[in-house]
């Protein structure tokens, strides 16, 4: 739960005027049906209903609130009863203004004139849901006022001592298990000497971290900073105590004249700790309050002394105010003696980058071996397994759980040996170790510590993780669209809500939450269990068949892993879960998938996430699930449609189903007003993203599948790509109905006819080649057009560019053509004159590219003011045939102009070029006949121009000398052999 959730809630309740305005007018427009008096008590409960939700959107914040405090004290018994209770109640709240919310989407699909709204309205939401809106109130109001009386409403988010208890230099062990490696490299990063001072061992430290010695004192020097090295690993892994060894050893004693130790944790108050290093320093004692005078106090105390500071269990706090805390903390060392050292212990790597001067010491598990001589030990209080073969076994048994943990150990440990019998030994090897009671300094309440301190919309969505089994490879992108379907992210502006979920697996991943796999991650498995306890009454994984008697009566997600002791009779028995939100089965479910999924769909309404396996239908009841955002399935299956039902899933986002072959979509599908993502096999849409969605008509009958797909996803966005449109027949290409696409922006139609026809089962005839072209006509709304028809017959543009479809055209790509002889500037006539009769405010075109037509020869006065009005880019490029009228002028609004390879046009140079008062590049590459171009020019009509390229042009000799062209920013000329002046132009612009 997190403020974004709360925030999520509010902004749902403002959403819903609407519905009430008219459920209003709805009530007052059927006022036949009621006598006067019941006309009037349907407003009333409107009114009430209205009034009750603004009500809740005025307590959810202090409840949010509330939960935050809760959260830091809920290892005391009173409050962690109430805490899942109170948290119930806002998950009911959530899904109850959720309803509310399908029905204004219902309302703004389906408009005003159907009655049908209203009257599901009035059934499925008013007569039940006003009780229910008063006892989710109550709950609300009850376990509030209970909590408050506790003092949670002013807790302060601190970690409690007895959970986290101070720290000090004394080691608790004796002894240290297989630390000696890391124990002689701390030292020498130390530079502890080895033997003795005069044969001192120098650390590696990379000295470009390290201020190079000044000011003499003596026979040491000062430095200018000092070095800071952290030991970083998670709760429980021994940085402390191997913090407590190196500062007991006799070497290390005899190397410092002053070791201090502070226990941190979570309060990085720069004035106590201050005061506590004063105070370490024998002798002295901090008299003042001042911040200023016990930071001068201090500096002279460690002016002349070689010491180490340890600074023991630091957080993230330390690095708030932009890091002026740690500053202002160091502000006393800028210049000690060398060799001083701080040694910071920490779970975060932001606090190891953010105070570091070394390369961090990583702690990681204790090996196999050693941690089972020391397990031993935590178990029999020595490292003697008793001379029980049998307890040996279950102990090594166990101890994978452990991970190497010393925490974990002596927790188990204390368990273990509490009875030594194998009955008892066995229970707990069965037991998942977040099911095990455990004391407040145990392994699971140490790494809840790192919880705690996650931000609140962070806690959700690693909480959230423990539905997933242990080693559960999680992907980035995946995980980002679940938390998304859950309400987890909140949405930042203008910025993609995937995008902002992405973010936060990141800082998960830097808080090291999630560790790198490869290219996936996972979650260690302490802390696994970990987030397993935190959610042990919104988590849930069924394992086998005994885990059905275990799952928690308000289960909101569920994993079912694939076990063969279970079958459909059990997992029918999931209907009871009725607030269950999140359903991952990953057990295939067989010829009865369908009645299950129906049973489903049907009982457990308030669903938002479901994967499953397969299935072999979506059923009717699929409509049902008015809350459900995301849709999974993951294998083949066998059917090829969708019902109609579906398409009332108006809160669905994600429909995945990857290995499924559907044929078709239904008619209304369009009515998914919410949905960002749609996978099929070989069929890919995705809202929003930039990147060509491409299909192939070439791929035979799944080529035509796909395109067939396209038919009612009038979502469809971005840039869609149709190749090989030749393979298609006009009945197979009028399927897509491009026209109704009324979001789609770009549209690439290639030809490809390279192709050899014999591979398709349809032998289309060539007169049948511009009748597909007519039938791909893109939408009204469309603002690039790319066109690619190579060997396609002789035609005209007017064959697919009309009027009456590219008003808001903003670019025009004609490429390789080749069969391309006109382009029809009546066409563009049409386009202005249509432009003009709306009002439109965009001109047509923008950007207009023509390459590779080799056959065209004119360009029929289209590059003309009358033609193109608003025209910023022309490319003309690898036409050689062209022949370019005398005396034409380009369109003065133009600001990038190319001309390569496309034909003579000595003529219109430089008559072409006197209005272009805008260009501001020219490139004129491979032009033919090309000979001068007069110097006024340069500094007249193209006074704006910043970037000239001149290549390839054998016939130039002149383009008025270096000055005329002086002011360009940018000039490449080259080969150009009879230019005389490029050398000279050349130097100059360098």
């Amino acid at each position: 739960m997190g403020l974004s959730k709360a925030i999520g809630v509010i902004s749902g309740i403002n959403e819903c005027v609407n519905l009430f305005q008219w459920a209003r007018s709805a009530i007052s427009s059927l006022h036949s049906r009621w006598s006067g008096s019941e006309e009037q008590n349907l407003q009333d409960h409107v009114l009430h209903l209205q009034s009750g939700l603004e009500r809740l959107r005025d307590t959810l914040p202090a409840v949010y609130d509330l939960i935050n405090g809760a959260e830091w004290r809920c290892h005391e018994h009173c409050v962690a009863e109430l805490l899942p209770k109170l948290k119930d109640a806002v998950y009911d709240a959530d899904d109850l203004l959720d309803e509310f919310r399908w029905y204004e989407m219902k309302l703004q699909v389906e408009g005003n004139a159907s009655q049908s709204p209203f009257i599901d309205f009035f059934d499925t939401v008013f007569q039940g849901s006003y009780n229910k809106l008063n006892d989710v109130q109550e709950r609300l109001d009850r376990l509030s006022s209970q909590l408050e009386k506790m003092g949670l409403r002013q807790v302060t988010q601190r970690f409690d001592r007895s959970v986290r208890p101070e720290t000090s230099s004394l080691p608790n062990e004796t002894k240290i298990f297989g630390r000696d490696e890391v124990m002689k490299q701390v030292m020498g990063l130390l530079n502890v000497p080895t033997i003795s001072k005069r044969k001192r061992a120098r650390s590696p430290v990379n000295t470009s971290t390290r201020a190079s010695p000044s000011n003499q004192v003596g026979n040491e020097s000062r430095i200018s900073s000092l070095a800071v090295l952290p030991i970083v690993g998670i709760g429980g892994v021994g940085k402390t105590t191997l913090a407590q060894h190196i500062c007991s050893h006799q070497r290390v004693k005899s190397h410092f004249e002053l070791i201090i130790w502070i226990c941190v944790s979570d309060d990085f108050d720069v004035k106590r700790l201050t005061k506590e290093v004063i105070q370490s320093c024998p002798g002295k004692e901090a008299t003042t309050d001042n911040l200023d005078s016990l930071q001068r106090a201090l500096s002279n105390h460690v002016n002349n002394k070689r010491f180490l500071i340890v600074l023991d269990d630091m957080w993230d706090d330390a690095l708030k105010e932009n890091g002026q805390r740690w500053k202002t903390f160091c502000a006393p060392f800028k210049r000690v003696k060398d060799g001083s050292m701080i040694l910071v212990t920490t779970r975060c790597p932001k606090v190891t980058e953010g105070v570091r001067t070394m390369e961090p010491v990583k702690l990681e598990g204790l090996k196999d071996d050693v941690f089972w001589n020391f397990f031993k030990l935590c178990v029999f209080g020595s490292e003697s397994s008793n001379n029980d073969p049998e307890l040996e076994h279950i102990g090594r048994t166990i101890l994978p759980k452990l991970k190497g943990s010393p925490l974990a150990a002596k927790t188990l440990g204390r368990m273990l040996r509490m009875d030594l019998q194998a009955p008892h030994w066995n229970v707990i090897l069965e037991s998942e170790l977040w099911e095990l009671r455990q004391e407040e300094t145990d392994i699971l309440p140490a790494l809840r510590l790192s919880y705690m301190y996650l931000p609140f919309y962070l806690k959700q969505c690693f909480s959230f993780c423990a539905v997933y089994p242990k080693d559960y490879k999680f992907e980035k992108k995946y995980l980002a669209e679940i938390w998304v379907a859950e309400g987890f992210v909140e949405h930042q502006g203008d910025v993609p809500v995937q995008d902002i979920g992405h973010q936060y697996f990141e800082e998960l991943v830097t808080r090291s939450f999630f560790q790198k796999v490869r290219d996936r991650y996972v979650i260690h498995d302490l802390l696994h269990d970990m987030a397993q306890k935190v959610s042990e009454d919104d988590c849930f994984i069924l394992r086998n068949k005994s885990d059905f008697d275990k799952v928690p009566k308000n289960v909101r997600h569920l994993y079912v892993l694939p076990s063969s002791d279970f079958d459909n009779t059990n997992l029918l028995s999931l209907c009871k879960y009725r607030k269950l939100r999140t359903l991952f089965c990953k057990k295939q479910l067989g010829k009865k998938t369908g009645s299950v999924m129906d049973h489903w769909c049907t009982e457990l309404q308030r669903m938002r996430v479901i994967s499953c396996a397969s299935t072999n239908e979506v059923p009717d009841s699929i409509g049902k699930l008015k809350h459900l955002r995301y849709l999974e399935i993951s294998r083949a299956c066998p059917f090829k449609s969708i019902p109609s039902t579906f398409c009332g899933l108006y809160n669905l986002q994600i429909f995945n189903a990857a290995k499924c072959k559907l044929e078709g979509l239904p008619s209304e599908f369009a009515k998914l007003i919410s949905l960002q993502k749609l996978v099929l096999d070989g069929f890919q849409y995705c809202s929003g993203l930039s990147f060509p969605k491409e299909f192939n008509a070439a791929e035979g009958e799944q080529g035509i599948r796909l395109i067939r797909l396209l038919k009612n996803l009038n979502q469809y966005c971005g840039h869609l790509v149709i190749r090989n449109i030749g393979m298609l027949s006009k009945d197979q290409a009028a399927e897509a109905e491009l026209k109704n696409k009324k979001c789609l922006d770009e549209l690439t139609l290639d030809w490809s006819c390279w192709a050899s026809r014999s591979s398709h089962y349809y032998q289309i005839s060539q007169h049948n080649e511009i009748e597909v072209l007519q039938v791909l006509r893109p939408p009204i709304s469309l603002k690039h057009l790319s066109l690619s028809l190579s060997r396609c017959l002789p035609l005209n543009l007017e064959h697919v560019l009309c009027p009456d479809y590219v008003p808001a055209i903003k670019k025009i790509r004609i490429a390789d053509c080749e069969m391309l002889v006109s382009v029809a500037t009546e066409r563009f006539r049409d386009l202005n004159f249509l432009e003009e009769l709306e009002n439109w405010s965009i001109a047509i075109p923008y950007f207009l590219e023509i390459v590779g037509c080799g056959k065209l020869s004119t360009l029929d006065n289209l590059l003309t003011q009358e033609y193109l009005p608003a025209i910023k880019k022309i490319e003309v490029r690898a036409c050689p045939r062209l022949n370019w009228q005398r005396g034409f002028v380009f369109p003065s609004s133009l600001q990038r102009l190319e001309l390569n390879d496309s034909g003579d046009i000595s003529p219109c140079v430089p008559s072409c070029l006197q209005n272009l008062t805008s260009l501001v590049s020219l490139k004129m590459i491979e032009c033919q006949g090309l000979t001068s171009i007069p110097g006024d020019i340069w500094r007249s009509s193209l006074a704006s121009l910043e970037e000239l390229d001149i290549w390839c042009c054998p016939d130039l000799v002149s383009i008025g000398g270096a000055e005329a062209v002086a002011k360009i920013k940018y000039v490449d000329i080259c080969d150009c052999p009879n230019l005389d002046e490029a050398e000279e132009i050349m130097n100059r612009n360098r």
